[in-house]
């Protein structure tokens, strides 16, 4: 859904600066066709945007340190480390405000030995313009036949996180719910499941998030009316009725992270990740079996109070008009400050537009509730 939109809007909105459903359905509807009964390498993909601003300015590099409300989407084995309860928000927009991403969390510890958290996430795209009842059967045009509708997908996450046995190994799941609605035209329910372990080693951190590890199964509902009255809109248009289920295959993110503290004042998170899929990619390393992006974040913190942060991430292998190839990434900075349980950062991903990402400016706020006890 992820790239779908934003080829929808490089190809459509940008040139047009307008939605207009006789063109933009069927190939929002071609998008769930070839989908259907076969296993995708992009599906769900708007889970894989990443939330909190401040490991979006770490390029995601986040998945062996974190340690807060923002686990329950990074790794749930991190949300054994937190004190008490905490609330974390984000909101952003994407491709020229067409596209808005939200996301809210809440997590808290049970006891000593285990943590539960709970979070939302829509991506969506509203007030998109229905003109397949725009001309009658008589051939007239009739301006209030028009009608809008929005197109968004929607995850909802519950956490669990518990203390091992072994020393200084903690592991998490997550059960996934995952609703993707077209307007009146179609919607789906998913499900899957994610696992996380995360294991200190004197000051090393290691983790491992193992995603849609028994692969997520999406099953799509299609008005065959409204597809019909597609259909009947474009002369040109002549698909079958869509496929209505499809997969989503497991990925894993390998991390490794240590903190450097200089004078009590002075801290140096460095991190990185090794993204993998189980399939080929463009990624910088791909094989028919696997494919690996790393990532990298780094993160200076003064006081525990004030932070800069920085990354690299998103290594591709880009096809270009002469069909060479060349090596594109995605670099972003952030800033973050915490004052009395309250933390509010900011991320600025793909500055100088180093990769065929759109750069976007993100906020989140993370609220520790027992600051206002």
């Amino acid at each position: 859904m992820t790239f779908f939109i934003q080829d929808f809007y490089l190809i459509f909105v940008k040139k047009q600066n307008t939605l207009n459903i006789s063109r933009f359905l069927p190939l929002l509807l071609l998008c769930i066709s070839v989908q259907g009964q076969t296993v995708r390498k992009y599906s769900n993909e708007f889970l894989n945007i990443g939330v909190d601003a401040a490991a979006l300015g770490m390029s995601n590099a986040v998945t062996a340190q974190t340690a807060d409300v923002n686990a329950v989407y990074w790794n749930p084995a991190g949300l054994l480390q937190l004190k008490d309860t905490q609330v974390g928000l984000m909101h952003a927009s994407y491709f020229a405000n067409i596209a808005q991403y939200d996301y809210a969390a809440y997590a808290s510890p049970i006891d000593k030995q285990s943590a539960w958290g709970f979070s939302a996430i829509r991506f969506g795209v509203d007030d998109i313009l229905n003109t397949t009842q725009l001309i009658d059967s008589q051939g007239n045009i009739d301006y209030n036949r028009v009608s809008k509708f929005s197109t968004a997908d929607y995850a909802f996450t519950f956490s669990y996180a518990r203390q091992s046995k072994l020393n200084n190994f903690r592991y998490g799941a997550n059960a996934k719910v995952i609703r993707r609605v077209i307007g009146e035209f179609a919607n789906s329910w998913g499900f899957g499941f994610d696992i996380g372990v995360q294991y200190t080693h004197k000051k090393w951190e290691f983790g491992l998030m193992l995603r849609d590890l028994t692969t997520t199964y999406n099953i799509w509902t299609i008005d065959e009316q409204a597809y019909a009255a597609v259909q009947n809109s474009i002369p040109s248009q002549n698909q079958e009725l869509p496929e209505s289920s499809e997969i989503t295959l497991p990925k894993a993110q390998l991390g490794l992270a240590r903190k450097f503290i200089y004078r009590n004042d002075y801290t140096l998170l460095a991190a990185t990740n090794l993204n993998m899929e189980f399939t080929k990619t463009n990624d910088l390393v791909s094989t028919d079996k696997l494919s690996i992006a790393p990532a990298l974040g780094c993160e200076f913190g003064y006081t525990d109070v004030v932070f800069v942060r920085t990354g690299f991430g998103n290594f591709q292998r880009a096809t270009q008009v002469d069909n060479s190839t060349s090596l594109s990434f995605q670099p972003n900075i952030g800033l973050g400050f915490k004052y009395k349980g309250v933390q509010i950062d900011y991320a600025l991903t793909d500055i100088g537009n180093q990769s065929t990402a759109l750069y976007s400016n993100i906020f989140s706020v993370k609220v520790d509730l027992s600051s206002f006890r």
